[in-house]
């Protein structure tokens, strides 16, 4: 385990001995969360009376991480109960530490009509196809990520061995478009709201997108402990039950999405009014039911091009009692 992931275990430990006392009888679920494409949460954080439930069954205890992988390493450290999880990082969690979660609620996948994540170049880039990309740089967000290997995938079924015939870099996403613009990588990755600045300044273009690799795609979901949920199964299900009365609010009201969604990330509203909760924005379930298919079918894939060491089904993670949606 690596210093910053230390850190920030210590930090969410901390967390939980300093907090404000509770009563003995209202049981405290810990949730970890991240940027971006999480509004449900974010809404639940900052609007807390919306939701009756909440402060009287079960209470939350949030905890913000930098992506899906770190939240699995502090699920398996026992510092968390639920958080964020990408069909990657749940299955590499099981099989790395035999970290056995439930699959709850979906927050966002990809599919026909909605915002995917892209790779671009410049516009006057000689690169046309994926057989012009051989000898060049590629950027992406960070390796090991799940946009990573579905970069990897599209890759190699176009023929290009991400190993021998390109170099990849991370750029980050918020810096990706100034590095295909600086030369520093001749194709790289772009989501909202950054794709949307791109094309703005229409400096650059579209070479592939992710959803050519699959389609629907979830991109993510959340998860608890099976130990946790199994010793706990109601306030597993009042979890679910918020979160979905949240997508439902933010769905009907789009612009309370962008209210909660610039108050936690910052970003400026008229930005974020763009394209959240859009055809621009990656799709929302209103039940947040988990589409099982695709998440099986991203492990399948991610299986047989050797990102994982061994198979893992889907149907282990489930438990339809505490899986969206709840009634």
């Amino acid at each position: 385990m690596n210093k910053m992931m230390q850190a920030l275990l210590a930090s969410a430990a901390l967390a939980a001995a300093v907090g404000p006392a509770r009563a003995q009888d209202v049981p405290t679920l810990r949730v970890g969360w991240t940027i971006p494409a999480e509004e449900a949460k974010y809404l639940m954080m900052k609007h807390p009376e919306l939701f009756p439930d909440l402060g009287k069954k079960y209470n939350i205890q949030w905890t913000q991480f930098q992506g899906t992988s770190p939240m699995v390493q502090a699920m398996r450290a026992n510092v968390l109960d639920c958080s964020t999880m990408a069909p990657l990082s749940m299955a590499q969690g099981y099989i790395e530490s035999g970290l056995k979660s439930y699959i709850v609620a979906q927050h966002v996948q990809e599919q026909q009509g909605y915002f995917s994540p892209y790779w671009a170049v410049k516009k006057d880039s000689p690169i046309k196809s994926a057989a012009d990309l051989k000898g060049k740089v590629i950027g992406t967000n960070a390796y090991g990520s799940g946009v990573y290997f579905q970069m990897v995938l599209w890759l190699k079924q176009h023929g290009i061995d991400p190993e021998k015939d390109v170099k990849i870099v991370e750029t980050g996403f918020p810096a990706s478009a100034d590095a295909i613009r600086s030369g520093r990588v001749d194709a790289g990755p772009l989501v909202q709201p950054f794709a949307l600045l791109a094309e703005e300044k229409g400096d650059v273009r579209k070479l592939f997108a992710l959803s050519e690799v699959q389609s629907p795609t979830v991109q993510i979901f959340e998860g608890c402990s099976q130990s946790y949920a199994d010793a706990n199964p109601e306030v597993v299900k009042a979890y679910a039950r918020d979160l979905q009365s949240a997508m439902k609010k933010l769905l009907a009201e789009p612009k309370l999405a962008v209210e909660v969604a610039a108050e936690v990330t910052r970003a400026p509203a008229k930005l974020l009014g763009q394209y959240l909760f859009t055809e621009k924005d990656f799709a929302h379930a209103a039940d947040m039911k988990p589409n099982l298919e695709s998440i099986q079918k991203t492990i399948d894939m991610q299986y047989e091009a050797g990102f994982l060491a061994k198979p893992v089904k889907v149907s282990e993670f489930v438990r339809e009692d505490i899986m969206a949606p709840v009634k």
